[in-house]
């Protein structure tokens, strides 16, 4: 009796205890749901967990689905760590550095302020130390990570008033993401962190005066313009905010090698996605923003210089109190380091030259 024949007549229960294995191993079903901390209305960075799910589905040939849920469906956009950590859901996709009140060295994983712009955090984290260093530290939350996104570097904001020096910055309530709101804070500013969603309402009523998300494409879906005129840039604090996938632990482990392949494989895809489109879409939506009164503004070179100031003051105090950071955080500058060498004699020369070309 050959193998089909075996198997059609004995089944697969008996044939393995025959010692004979099928010739293809069948992959279960799997079914999953995703906690986005992003509403769906941002096609770019609440798209990446769709294009994630997408290539699951497709890859597995239909057989691993992924449902992907906006935030406030399942949890609020804070709340998918705990969701993850918990199991109560199997996966999330988030910006790392809202969850710095749990512990600061979340934020490296995402952005902190003059770190590493979108290649040069790719290069760390895929060819460097970085996912091994953030896979150690997630691991204390019942977590496994995936680079899952990037939005590029980002603009600086809107601002209801014009920032003319380092003094306007004294008292201004700027809604910043996560961590870069320590160093707003070191510089009299009071941060908020409020989901995106949320911040058009708080921007209108003046409940805050200042407000930064991502870039032109978002902004102008989000409308903040109508409200606050005043476009600074650059945004110092993410020189390119990497997004990840955060997978439930014991979930991932009850992955086959093959799903977890495709895991790996479609998170990929997403993150080089997420960045394409976002380098695509802004320069049209600048225009337009602009176009339609928006006043691009230059963050003043003193409150740059203090910021930076500031945050290096910032990275030497969590290094002298807190383990993770400290071991994260040491990587990170020396790789920092190198590629600021690197790119000074390459990209950057480069760039500064064809911006100054009229084309």
């Amino acid at each position: 009796m050959d193998r089909r024949s075996l198997i059609k007549h004995a089944g697969v229960a008996g044939v393995l205890a025959a010692g004979v294995a099928p010739a293809v191993h069948a992959q279960t079903a799997v079914r999953w749901r995703l906690a986005s901390s992003f509403p769906k209305s941002l096609d770019t960075i609440y798209g990446g967990a769709e294009t994630f799910a997408k290539h699951v589905k497709a890859i597995s040939g239909g057989k691993f689905e992924i449902s992907v849920h906006a935030a406030g469906e399942l949890m609020p956009a804070f709340g998918v760590v705990d969701g993850v950590q918990q199991g109560s859901i199997e996966a999330a996709h988030t910006a790392p550095y809202y969850f710095f009140g749990k512990d600061e060295t979340f934020a490296i994983g995402g952005a902190i302020p003059f770190g590493l712009n979108s290649r040069q955090m790719s290069a760390w984290t895929f060819e460097g130390n970085g996912l091994k260093l953030m896979r150690e530290f997630y691991a204390k939350y019942n977590i496994i990570s995936f680079p899952c996104g990037n939005t590029g570097a980002q603009m600086g904001g809107w601002f209801r008033k014009e920032i003319k020096s380092i003094a306007d910055m004294k008292g201004l309530k700027f809604r910043v993401g996560g961590f870069a709101g320590k160093v707003i804070e070191r510089l009299g500013g009071v941060p908020q962190n409020i989901p995106g969603g949320e911040i058009y309402q708080a921007l209108e009523k003046g409940t805050i005066d200042a407000a930064e998300w991502i870039g032109p494409y978002d902004d102008q879906k989000l409308g903040f313009n109508k409200v606050a005129p005043n476009y600074y840039y650059p945004g110092w604090w993410e020189g390119g905010l990497q997004l990840d996938l955060y997978i439930n632990q014991k979930a991932y482990d009850a992955l086959s090698p093959e799903y977890k392949a495709i895991v790996e494989a479609a998170s990929a895809a997403a993150h080089v996605d997420m960045q394409a489109k976002y380098d695509a879409k802004n320069p049209t939506a600048l225009k337009q923003l602009v176009g339609a009164g928006a006043k691009l503004r230059p963050f003043p070179a003193d409150v740059m210089n203090a910021a930076f100031k500031e945050s290096m003051k910032l990275y030497e105090e969590l290094s002298a109190k807190n383990e993770n950071w400290r071991k994260v955080y040491a990587d990170y500058s020396k790789f920092r380091g190198d590629q600021n060498l690197w790119f000074r004699f390459t990209e950057a020369t480069f760039d500064r030259f064809m911006q100054s070309q009229k084309l």
